[in-house]
């Protein structure tokens, strides 16, 4: 399982640029909001969390559909679908989501608290930000891992995972959003759409693996 861990964050690293395109992106976003909304510093620590929110959510898009296609182009991906279970194919799909995400989601979220500061934002807003993407984002890459399985035979399958996984991530960002919120707004709990939103993640943890490899499967027969 180590060993699988550390060969996927390797080639994660060689491929597609890492983290470092997801942050420049994420930074790119929320450099551009003020310039559509104005200089209020008010405003923008008001909607902080929601811009956060987004940006990591669009960053986390860029990289899902290298999660399975490099294996595809090498032929691991025939030999990891022809030689294993169905349930050793999701737990190997496991590992790989959590390589992906720790390539380039983690560094979002590391990245989060220096863009809060940016944007004007309190720091018990910018600590709930940071603890809603770290709870957040995993449930991103278990949810764009079936998306990158189906589109995985496809050269160029980056929009349509984007377009196929972006209305089943709107829950995570919605109960992102509040909670963080909630953390800043009197009237408003943190601690309610912080559990709903682990709970989002913990459910696609299973669900996610096994749905990916169920596609990978159909694909590889």
């Amino acid at each position: 399982m180590w060993a699988l861990y550390r060969r996927e964050l390797s080639n994660s690293h060689r491929t597609g640029g890492g983290a470092l395109i997801g942050v420049l992106f994420f930074l790119a976003v929320v450099a551009v909001v003020p310039f559509g909304v104005g200089p209020d510093l008010n405003l923008l620590a008001r909607i902080g969390p929601a811009i956060l929110w987004i940006g990591a959510l669009l960053a986390s898009l860029l990289s899902l559909d290298r999660l399975f296609q490099a294996d595809r182009e090498d032929g691991s991906l025939d030999l990891l679908v022809l030689e294993q279970e169905q349930h050793w194919l999701a737990f190997t799909v496991f590992i790989k989501i959590v390589a992906h995400w720790t390539s380039h989601a983690l560094p979002l979220v590391i990245a989060a608290p220096l863009l809060g500061v940016l944007l004007n934002m309190e720091p018990i807003g910018i600590a709930a930000v940071t603890a809603t993407l770290l709870a957040g984002t995993p449930a991103i890459a278990f949810i764009g891992a079936v998306g990158a399985a189906v589109t995985t035979v496809l050269p160029r399958g980056g929009l349509l995972v984007s377009v196929l996984i972006l209305p089943l991530v709107i829950p995570v960002l919605i109960f992102g959003v509040s909670a963080a919120y909630g953390a800043v707004q009197d009237p408003d709990p943190f601690l309610p759409p912080f559990l709903i939103l682990l709970a989002i993640t913990l459910f696609f943890a299973v669900i996610g693996p096994l749905a990916a490899a169920a596609a990978l499967r159909q694909i590889g027969d």
